[in-house]
């Protein structure tokens, strides 16, 4: 039986979401594990007079790529992707489908090697979208192997996903306009701040965020969203901090990481588990070492750890940041081949502080 959900799904990507236009370039992209997605997707992509193009990726082909293929195929960047890059001008990814753990055991050396030459696609979506040249989102469709990493059921993990989603509403474009109504303010209070204060149990951090901008993530490029984000200074970054939630890179866990920042930089790193995966990404280029985001999760609807980073950097009451490559819409210069996001929980006690003002305390905006 349809779900008619994916068809209400399918209709929030493409039209609010990256609002398909008539005429439209626009590809879609996923695992065949999501191909009632993809389906419901190019539909609705036709029905607004648009051109999609269904592009297919699984982690079952990376892996054959990454275990079996010599270094000038793990660095070769196909003419094809890279004119869809440069050309489109919607780009719709829909995960799920995939075991997530498929590239546990390749070498990190070897994902370290693919991550850095696909670098130059990631700098091209992020100036294309900045200058407002693409439009883009990524979303998950529910299936089995993302909710028995969810330790739910598929009936009880579809029912989450599309509830976070708001899909569950009448309206959900609806819904999504008025989050980011709310969001919008507390974007504007930070118009022209400059320095940020982190403390708690867990942290205790400062960074600049002087002639940064502050972005309001409301369903267009996440979905689900629910969050308000920015780039800090490179340099200004000073302190510690400890991340209460397991940090997922490319589908491994790594526990307890700790960072130590000095001027920007990560000047030491650890981790309960993986603490091999958590070195081999900072290694991975300059920009590894500095932070790309800092961002506070808004959506309460997610209350719940999924190991899906998509849902879990939104959890209300969290902030979260990530190593690597900024967006440049918010000012941020780093540039890198990764961007891994980290969530700490602020709900016991912790604190933001802007320009000596109490922004927020344990989980609650303040102003």
């Amino acid at each position: 039986m349809n779900d008619p959900r994916v068809e209400k799904l399918a209709s929030l990507l493409t039209n609010y979401c990256v609002a398909a236009q008539p005429g439209d370039k626009v590809v879609i992209m996923g695992a065949a594990g999501v191909m009632p997605a993809l389906i419901a997707t190019y539909r609705a992509v036709i029905q607004a007079g648009a051109h999609p193009f269904i592009q297919l990726q699984d982690y079952a082909l990376e892996e054959i790529l990454l275990k079996e293929g010599n270094d000038d195929q793990i660095q070769f960047i196909d003419p094809a992707h890279l004119l869809i890059t440069e050309t489109y001008d919607c780009r719709i990814y829909i995960s799920g489908g995939s075991n997530t753990r498929t590239l546990s055991s390749v070498d990190p050396a070897r994902q370290a090697l693919r991550q850095k030459a696909q670098r130059e696609l990631l700098d091209i979506r992020m100036r294309r979208s900045a200058a407002g040249q693409m439009r883009w989102v990524g979303t998950l469709f529910p299936t089995n192997p993302q909710a028995q990493d969810a330790d739910m059921s598929l009936t009880e993990y579809e029912d989450f996903v599309y509830r976070a989603c708001f899909i569950d509403r009448d309206d959900p474009a609806a819904a999504w306009r008025a989050m980011s109504a709310t969001q919008s303010r507390l974007v504007d209070w930070l118009h022209g701040k400059k320095q940020v204060r982190v403390q708690g149990p867990h942290a205790d951090l400062t960074l600049s965020i002087a002639d940064r901008v502050f972005i309001n993530s409301d369903g267009r490029n996440n979905m689900p969203s629910g969050e308000i984000f920015t780039g800090p200074v490179e340099e200004s970054v000073n302190g510690w901090v400890r991340f209460t939630y397991p940090a997922i890179y490319q589908g491994r866990e790594v526990e307890g990481v700790e960072l130590h920042f000095r001027d920007g930089e990560v000047v030491r790193a650890n981790a309960g588990k993986g603490e091999a995966i958590l070195q081999s990404a900072l290694n991975t280029d300059p920009g590894a070492r500095y932070l790309g985001e800092f961002a506070i999760g808004t959506n309460n609807g997610i209350n719940r750890f999924t190991r899906s980073i998509l849902f879990d950097e939104k959890i209300g009451g969290t902030f979260h940041m990530a190593l690597g490559a900024g967006y440049p819409q918010t000012g941020s210069r780093n540039r890198s081949a990764i961007h891994w996001d980290m969530i700490c929980d602020m709900r016991d006690g912790g604190q933001i502080w802007v320009d000596d003002e109490l922004f927020y305390e344990s989980g609650h905006f303040l102003v």
